[in-house]
């Protein structure tokens, strides 16, 4: 049993938590009953999240639990030892991480819900099955918009916007849905990993002057290869035909919808330039775009509810025929309502409680056998592997922390590897913790794990590229 919690704890530790954690500590729980329980009952609330679909526990109740229950007992033997300022600290530490995190998805979702009620992705759907798209050729059009869109947008973002579409278009066909969504996932991954912008890990390398801007960009043929080889596993098994034909060609979108549209992407540019230029946290250039929303939806508020009053039955440009919905004018905050809470307080629980796992001091126990007996490549090559398990933020926190010496090729590999490798499984990376939430039922954590070996099959591809291009 010993010997299981410590390999568990040597996962678990590329935790977030502050680097004097690991040095100095006014107690050592790394050997001590806490630190083993610590990790028991994480790994106890990571089965109960896999099992969601089995159990119908909602994936935040577990994590909440156990994030509550880690620093109670750090906190418990940090007071015994009359040292509780540096648990205080550390909690405020890792709160704001998740906090920056919380807003910035806040808003994302926020937006796409705008976008949903006022028909923007319904006019896509009938604009794709107005072409004439089957399944087959619907996966690989949703698949690719998902890689072209992350380096731009941010990968979860990306994964939230063609899941609706695909969901939309695919409505009578729960395993196509299915089989999307995991490529948009992969697809979303591997975009972001070779831009600065396309995934907070990439950021945080660029940001530390690691690398330098253009670097980034020679991950471009590998993240094509880790795409498109499972894509190209998945396409064998998707269902042939094609989806049924809306009613319908017209317009569809309600008004504002296209204005919403434009509003985003003048979010996302804030967001970018606040950190690109002002040196800002981009958490605060979304919430500066959330502003932007609630202007717009004053305004279409007060048009709406005017020609109500005027004696128009539904929103002047509404064509659903749906007067019930017609009656219910632009609300930013019922948008607010239905963003996906259970994830949102999912990931609560994962950085506090991973946070909790790093502070109690495992990091710094495994950093000299990751890189020093090990070596860098197969170190990066296990940093892949273990983001499908921890989420690729910490992870590559931690790397960043222990700051190895590497040659710029090897920055790249692990940038490549904490980026794809969190699409191994579903739990791995933001956008697959979403896409349960957004495609519940449909896309779950063991519809994901069937297509793994595809997924793993792509990632090693893909460093196999990576050193015959760059290496």
């Amino acid at each position: 049993m010993k010997s299981i919690l410590l390999s568990l704890a040597a996962v678990l530790s590329l935790a977030p938590g502050p680097v004097w954690a690991n040095a100095d500590r006014a107690v050592d729980l790394i050997s001590h009953p806490v630190g083993y329980i610590a990790i028991a009952i994480f790994v106890v609330a990571y089965l109960l999240v896999i099992l969601e679909e089995r159990i119908h526990l909602a994936k935040s109740k577990p994590m909440l639990i156990a994030a509550g229950l880690i620093w109670i007992l750090v906190a418990l033997a940090y007071r015994a030892a009359g040292a509780n300022g540096e648990v205080e600290e550390a909690i405020r530490h890792n709160f704001l991480e998740y906090a920056e995190l919380f807003f910035f998805l806040l808003v994302a979702m926020t937006y796409i819900n705008a976008m949903l009620e006022r028909g923007v992705f319904d006019q896509l759907r009938i604009w794709l099955l107005g072409k004439g798209f089957g399944y087959r050729r619907l996966f690989w059009i949703t698949g690719t918009l998902a890689f072209c869109l992350s380096p731009v947008a941010d990968n979860l973002t990306t994964a939230l916007i063609m899941c609706a579409v695909v969901m939309a278009v695919g409505r009578d066909s729960a395993k196509f849905v299915s089989l999307s969504c995991i490529n948009i996932v992969v697809g979303a991954n591997a975009g972001g990993a070779f831009s600065p912008f396309g995934d907070i890990t990439t950021l945080m390398v660029w940001q530390k002057g690691i690398l330098p801007f253009q670097d980034f960009f020679q991950l471009l043929l590998p993240s094509i290869v880790n795409f498109l080889v499972p894509a190209a596993l998945m396409h064998l098994a998707l269902p042939k035909g094609q989806p049924s034909s809306p009613e319908s060609f017209g317009n569809v979108i309600r008004p504002g919808g296209l204005v919403i549209c434009a509003l985003f992407l003048l979010t996302i540019a804030t967001a970018i330039s606040f950190h690109q230029f002002l040196h800002i946290p981009p958490v605060f250039g979304m919430m500066t775009g959330l502003g932007y929303l609630k202007i717009f939806g004053f305004y279409l508020k007060r048009h709406e509810e005017y020609h109500w009053n005027e004696g128009f039955e539904s929103p002047p440009g509404d064509s659903s025929g749906d007067r019930t919905q017609g009656r219910r004018a632009f609300d930013v905050f019922s948008h607010i309502a239905r963003s996906e809470w259970d994830t949102l307080f999912f990931f609560y629980g994962v950085i506090m409680a991973v946070g909790g796992l790093g502070f109690i001091g495992y990091l710094g126990m495994i950093s000299a056998t990751l890189y020093g007996d090990l070596g860098p490549t197969v170190a990066n090559v296990m940093i892949g592997v273990i983001s499908a398990l921890v989420d690729n933020i910490p992870v590559m926190f931690a790397v960043l922390t222990m700051n190895p010496a590497m040659p710029d090729y090897q920055w790249l590999l692990v940038t490549l590897t904490a980026g794809v490798g969190g699409s191994l499984l579903s739990i791995g990376s933001a956008a697959g913790v979403a896409l349960m939430g957004q495609a519940r039922g449909q896309y779950t954590f063991l519809s994901h794990l069937k297509w793994t070996p595809a997924i793993a099959l792509g990632y090693g591809a893909s460093i196999w590229v990576h050193f015959l291009v760059n290496g």
